[in-house]
């Protein structure tokens, strides 16, 4: 009996995953439990293994292609085995079927535009850019429109006037920068979103992680000491540690903080899970082996997902603030600016002192302003009076 192996779905909010590299080719034996394909989901990548021993019959997608959640990729039987005919999705190279038209389309008038044979690839591709195919020459069986037809008409076709400009590189949306777009996409358009920006004085911050270095040789970041701040300001407001499920607002137990790191498959946000229960060295060990692993691109589905509060921290590149996107389907995050020496009026007299602004974003079903900002003045009493966070 053929098995057919389909698209993995990981998450609520994944629609689909990419291809990444198939372990094994048609004909090819696979036993049960090898790896068979190399796929990336919502930001990790995973090996599917085969479920069953035998021959693989058949790939339906080709690599570095997006295949919808639940869809077949694979089939895979026994040697002698003929692969059913069920309608499974068609490989670019495979001719297609014409359908016979119904006994309403039989009677519609005929058309003078001519029938032009294209996988559904070609079609799409050619629809994103406004190609007439019958402008393009097939090369699939029986002439038929392949995908590599359309963009080879693309590259090879003199510029229109919008075209004018000369493009150096075209980058596919695909992959994990597809799943950034689409999650962002999610975010603005579902979030009314309302950003408070607070100013903090980063004093305390600077002289505890210098003694912590100095004294106990421990070193930690200012994310690290963010994420232990964060943590304890959540267990005392943790209205924004939820998330909006149909019309319930679901407040988590564990305080699970994402922090935003850019990997070379984009940005990610590994998981720092129960932080309200981890010491800040804890805290450090942790944020240092997810990071490394998010530079290696060996993050798994554990460390990706459970999140229900994220850390984005752009000081590090010299920005001061800014709004950060909600990461779906969390109701806040918190945006971190470069700590800079600022001149700062206390008791009428002028002090420079290192501050640094912190922008948080909250989903506004969920969260007013009052009790956002109720949040931003306990994580900055935290922040200015440091000893909060050595326990």
């Amino acid at each position: 009996m053929v098995t057919f192996v389909k698209m993995p779905k990981s998450s609520l909010t994944m629609k689909e995953g990419t291809i990444l590299k198939w372990y094994k080719r048609e004909g090819e034996k696979v036993e049960k439990g090898e790896p068979l394909v190399q796929i990336l989901e919502e930001k990790s990548t995973i090996d599917l293994e085969a479920t069953v021993s035998g021959v693989v019959k058949k790939l339906y997608y080709r690599e570095n292609q997006d295949v919808p959640v639940g869809e077949v990729i694979a089939a895979i039987g026994a040697p002698e085995e003929e692969l059913p005919d069920v309608g499974k999705p068609e490989a670019e190279s495979a001719p297609t079927v014409e359908k016979p038209p119904t006994l309403v389309e039989a009677r519609k008038p005929e058309s003078t535009k001519p029938m032009v044979r294209a996988s559904p690839l070609a079609r799409k591709l050619a629809e994103e850019h406004g190609v007439d195919l019958t402008l393009i020459q097939g090369t699939g069986p029986g002439g038929r429109i392949v995908e590599s037809d359309v963009r080879r008409f693309l590259e090879e076709r003199p510029p229109t006037i919008v075209e004018e400009r000369r493009v150096k590189e075209t980058l596919p949306l695909t992959g994990m920068r597809k799943i950034i777009a689409e999650k962002m996409s999610l975010s603005r358009d579902t979030y009314p979103r309302i950003t408070l920006i607070v100013e903090v004085d980063a004093s305390e911050m600077k002289r505890f992680r210098e003694r912590l270095k100095l004294f106990e040789n421990i070193d930690v970041s200012y994310t690290d000491i963010l994420v232990k701040a964060v943590a304890k300001a959540l267990t005392k407001h943790p209205i924004l540690n939820s998330t909006l499920m149909g019309n319930e607002v679901k407040i988590f137990q564990d305080v699970n903080i994402g922090v935003a790191v850019a990997s070379p498959l984009g940005l990610v946000v590994p998981v720092i899970h129960g932080a309200e229960n981890l010491t800040l060295t804890e805290i450090a060990k942790r944020s240092q082996q997810l990071v490394k692993k998010a530079k290696e691109g060996t993050l798994t589905r554990q460390d990706l997902t459970g999140g229900t509060f994220t850390i984005t921290n752009l000081g590090m590149y010299g920005v001061d603030m800014f709004t950060p996107i909600i990461n779906p389907p969390e109701t806040a995050i918190l945006g971190v600016g470069r700590i800079r020496e600022t001149p700062v009026v206390e008791e009428g007299r002028v002090a420079v002192k290192p501050t640094m602004f912190l922008s948080l974003s909250v989903d506004h079903r969920v969260v007013d302003g009052a009790p956002a900002a109720e949040f931003m003045q306990t994580l900055k009493k935290i922040l200015e009076g440091i000893e909060l966070v050595e326990d």
